[in-house]
């Protein structure tokens, strides 16, 4: 309590300061009602209830000096809105019938302390002033003035002015409307709870300009703010408004300092072309400011990088861009909804010196607008201003543009004229004139009636205000366009909650149409994933998706399922092509030639065979066993068929089967007739006595019985693993997906493939170790050098087979390389055998009958004493009996 009533003492003398240097007069006589006259550096309009009035009439002044130069539109269109409004109240007769609204009305000089200076004229009657010390010359009483009580304020202008005139004012209970202040902190009802505003609050303003940001494709902006709190909460609203929507960064917050330097705005430029991929800067500045931007930008060589997008307080005013239109292209404004106000056009253009004395500042506007001196002023000599005639008229002789905040004006004064209109109905129902419940106004009262008004304004637009003292959000969106050189305002949008933007309508510097950028990074191409940049979401690096990852979102890349590969531009998964071995491919077109040919071959020796089966040579090479043979040549041929056959359950089977069988069939042949001459001739050297299990039938068994174990181990591995196809992801899972493929193949891996070929190995190993052994038996007796030749070549063949085949499990084309290797590794040991064994018997029964005849009978005895004598002298001498004994011991046992 003692604090406050410190500081209405403090207030106290302030104002008696200001009393004293402002001169008030004692005994001033009653002046005409509605007729204004100057006082000091205000207007006063007598009435039967006063409104105060706050206008940026002057800029602000520069070293040191409080005001600057005169505000023509800003200041002085406004200024004469307010009386216009007042006089159409005062002749109104069903709006405060009986009632004069008075005014008075004060310079701010675009500066908040001198603004709070004098807004104190507005709480002088509400203060007692202690008289007692005051003595006139005569020793009389004095007679001192009381000053009018103000009820109400229309304005200010700027944020940071109406914030510091609203902490003085509340203190009063002295309600206020603002025109123009936007500011979001003026929303704050707790401390600011007699302010009131006829435009929206920037919160709305803010999420326009975000909507407007969105819908040009920007993401990256920068913003820039006057020092105070119009520019500082404006913007601080835009990056709230931004993060919670999303999609939309700033890249840097500047400030202009309130008292900026020489060079302050040179420095800011230089600095929003540190991040230059930012072009579109959000501007909450006032035009003073904004105006020096522009010329720090048209003098950096800038003209047409920077994208401006300004605030209400430039809207789609003149003055910020004159002279700097260039660089003003392009940019784009917004500005509460408004309409130009005919009838204040026809006022202000009747305005002259003599029908206009109330204006006290008139007489400076004329001079400035008709670029004139008044007779008071001495004319410099050779001086191009001319003297002023009063005959000039506004414009006539002048450009005239009605200024932007004109219809709140009239619309703040409006408001306060139906709140007082409402309160008078209903404290004062009946009454002619103010009635004693109304004189004094209560403040507090009177803003109850403020808050609920609703009347159509002077636009025909509603007139509202919500808890805070808020008016709904309805902005137009202008950009400044150059159309065949004539600069000019042009409307390309409203907003209404939501935002309706003609951007095929909009223009950009250089008068293209093409959308200008202000993004941190370019998209990220398809197939890229986004990897953010620390802290700054709307920036970030593109990172291909590669092998066979495929982009899953913005920001992840996913590795495609094992059957599927990413498409082109890693996009999406698609199927791994399946590929198999073609019958027309050139990896299958030569097993399968060498493969018929062989077969038609066998067939040939067997026909041929068949027909001579009770011929000598036909009986001397075995029969049973050649035909035993013959088939496992043919199955080793047929089986390259079913090696290029599409691979599928029956395939497979077939491949298990026989893969194998056609070489155990054929080797197991070999070894037992090897395996028999062998014991023949080493029996031989023992005693003349024949071995045992050499007859026809006894080779015939031990040679199923040497097949049967192939078949077995088949067998088992059918139980322990069916066969079946599958197909193989990974033989051809190359480092460039592209190249990828599936392989349709037989579930026979490489160890498979060892074990089933094993046991042909070992035979065909064992039956070459017999043929070693029989190599010194005589070329005249049997089929041991034949024998031990196929053998060796067939060896040389398989050794060939076993690095191709296993060296090249890495390549590429690792399944047309192993399957014709295999498959003519199979058909070339069929076709040795076939060329070595029978063709020279096939020759010998087609071309020369002559020798395929019978020979003299011997025992058994005297053929194997024959042949191992012919033996031991072959050695010693190098004698060689005559063939006789070659037939004669293949028929001898032949027949046993």
């Amino acid at each position: 309590m003692s604090g406050g009533y410190f500081c209405m003492e403090r207030l106290s003398f302030c104002l008696l300061l200001s009393a004293w240097s402002w001169g008030w007069a004692p005994g001033g006589a009653a002046k005409p009602k509605g007729q204004g006259y100057p006082h000091m550096n205000s207007i006063r309009i007598d009435g039967d209830i006063t409104l105060g009035g706050l206008f940026p009439v002057h800029g602000r002044g520069a070293e040191g000096k409080a005001c600057g130069e005169l505000k023509k539109e800003k200041g002085i269109h406004r200024l004469e809105a307010m009386l216009f409004a007042l006089d159409r109240i005062n002749n109104d007769p069903d709006l405060l019938p009986n009632i004069t609204l008075g005014a008075r009305i004060l310079d701010t000089c675009s500066r908040d302390t001198h603004a709070l200076e004098q807004s104190l004229t507005f709480v002088q009657a509400l203060i007692e002033k202690d008289s007692t010390e005051v003595r006139c010359v005569n020793g009389g009483p004095p007679i001192i003035t009381k000053p009018e009580r103000v009820v109400g304020v229309i304005g200010a202008s700027g944020s940071s002015v109406s914030i510091m005139v609203a902490n003085i004012l509340r203190l009063f209970k002295i309600p206020q409307i603002s025109y123009a202040s936007t500011a979001p902190d003026l929303s704050d009802n707790s401390r600011y709870d007699f302010f009131s505003r006829v435009v929206p609050s920037d919160t709305y303003q803010a999420q326009a300009m975000v909507d407007i940001v969105k819908a040009l494709r920007w993401n990256y902006v920068s913003t820039l703010a006057s020092e105070g709190s119009y520019g500082e909460s404006g913007v601080e609203a835009f990056i709230q408004k931004s993060r919670e929507d999303g999609g939309v960064c700033v890249a840097q917050s500047v400030k202009i300092p309130r008292e900026p330097k020489p060079g302050e705005f040179d420095k800011i430029i230089r600095r929003l072309l540190e991040t230059s991929h930012a072009r579109a800067v959000i501007i909450f500045a006032n035009e003073d400011d904004i105006r020096r931007v522009l010329e720090a930008a048209k003098r950096a060589n800038q003209t047409g990088h920077f994208i401006w997008m300004g605030s209400d307080s430039w809207g789609s005013k003149i003055s910020p861009v004159l002279h700097l239109e260039e660089v003003a292209e392009g940019s784009v404004t917004i500005l509460p909804k408004r309409v130009s106000v005919k009838g204040f056009d026809r006022y202000f253009s009747s305005r002259t010196l003599d029908n206009n004395r109330r204006n006290i500042w008139f007489a400076e506007f004329w001079e400035e607008n008709f670029h004139c001196k008044l007779s008071r002023h001495a004319l410099k000599k050779g001086s191009s201003i001319k003297k002023c005639t009063n005959r000039e008229r506004i414009g006539q002789d002048s450009s005239y543009e009605q200024e932007g905040k004109v219809q709140f004006v009239i619309d703040a004064v409006y408001a306060m004229g139906h709140a007082l209109h409402n309160m008078h109905k209903n404290l004062c129902p009946g009454k002619v004139g103010l009635c004693p419940r109304m004189d004094p106004v209560d403040g507090v009262e009177l803003l109850k009636y403020i808050r609920n008004v609703n009347f159509s304004g002077i636009a025909g637009t509603p007139v509202t205000f919500n808890e805070n003292g808020d008016a709904p959000g309805r902005y137009d969106i202008y950009q400044y366009q150059i159309r065949n050189s004539t600069p000019e305002y042009k409307v390309i949008g409203q907003w209404t909650d939501h935002l309706h933007l003609k951007v095929e309508s909009m223009l950009w510097p250089g008068g293209g149409s093409q959308l200008p950028s202000s993004i941190c990074s370019l998209p990220c191409k398809p197939g890229e994933r986004k990897k953010l940049v620390k802290g700054i979401p709307c920036c970030w690096h593109c990172e291909r998706c590669d092998g066979y990852q495929y982009q899953l979102d913005e920001f992840h890349c996913k590795r495609c399922h094992f059957n599927e590969r990413p498409n082109e531009n890693h996009t999406s998964c698609t199927p791994i092509p399946i590929i198999k071995l073609e019958w027309s491919s050139p990896w299958a077109v030569v097993p399968v030639f060498i493969a018929i040919v062989g077969i038609i071959a066998t067939l040939f020796v067997v026909v041929t065979f068949v027909r001579y089966n009770d011929t000598p040579i036909v009986k001397a090479s075995g029969r049973e066993l050649s035909y035993v043979l013959l088939t496992g040549i043919f199955l080793c041929y047929a089986t390259t068929f079913l090696m290029i056959a599409e691979p599928d359950l029956s395939t497979c089977s077939l491949r298990r089967i026989f893969l194998g069988l056609g070489m155990s069939i054929s080797y197991a042949a070999l070894l037992t007739k090897t395996n028999r001459i062998y014991r023949i001739f080493e029996q031989g050297k023992k005693s003349v006595s024949a071995p045992r299990f050499i007859s026809p039938a006894s080779q015939l068994v031990i040679t199923f019985s040497l097949i049967s174990l192939q078949l077995v181990g088949v067998c088992i591995w059918f139980i322990v693993d069916p066969s079946h196809s599958v197909i193989d992801y990974e033989d051809q899972r190359t480092t460039n997906p592209h190249f990828a493929r599936g392989i349709l193949k037989c579930d026979i891996s490489d160890l498979s493939l060892i074990c089933l070929l094993g046991y042909s190995m070992l035979l065909m190993v064992t039956c070459t170790v017999y043929a070693i052994k029989t190599r010194g038996v005589p070329e005249t007796f049997n089929e041991a050098k034949p024998i031990g030749f196929t053998m060796y070549t067939t060896c040389i063949v398989w050794l060939a087979f076993i690095p191709i085949f296993f060296g090249t499990s890495q390549s590429a084309e690792k399944m047309y390389i192993q399957t014709t290797t295999l498959t003519i590794s199979v058909s070339l040991s069929a076709s040795v055998s076939l060329g070595m064994l029978y063709m020279p018997k096939v020759y010998i029964i087609l071309f020369h009958p002559e020798q395929n005849v019978p020979k003299r009978k011997r025992s058994l005895k005297a053929v194997v004493t024959a042949a191992t004598m012919s033996n031991k002298f072959s050695q010693k001498g190098g004698f060689r009996p005559n063939g006789e004994a070659k037939s004669e011991l293949c028929e001898n046992l032949e027949t046993q």
